[in-house]
């Protein structure tokens, strides 16, 4: 779940600094910020599943 946190909040850090002109607006910086953004989410979301699950099995257990 920690490199879905990364990949979206670069996915949104990087945006934010290409409004702010700190960084060029090139094809390749909107589109690694999208795909980061995309894919921090997709991780998150199987992270966050993958941890329920572990967990409803250990409650099983006792």
């Amino acid at each position: 779940m920690g490199v879905g946190f990364v990949g979206v909040l670069l996915g949104v850090l990087l945006p934010f600094l290409i409004i702010l002109d700190v960084l060029p607006s090139t094809f390749f910086l909107n589109f690694l910020a999208y795909s980061l953004s995309v894919a921090g989410l997709a991780l998150g979301v199987v992270g966050a599943a993958w941890q329920s699950s572990i967990d409803r099995h250990k409650r099983r257990q006792d």
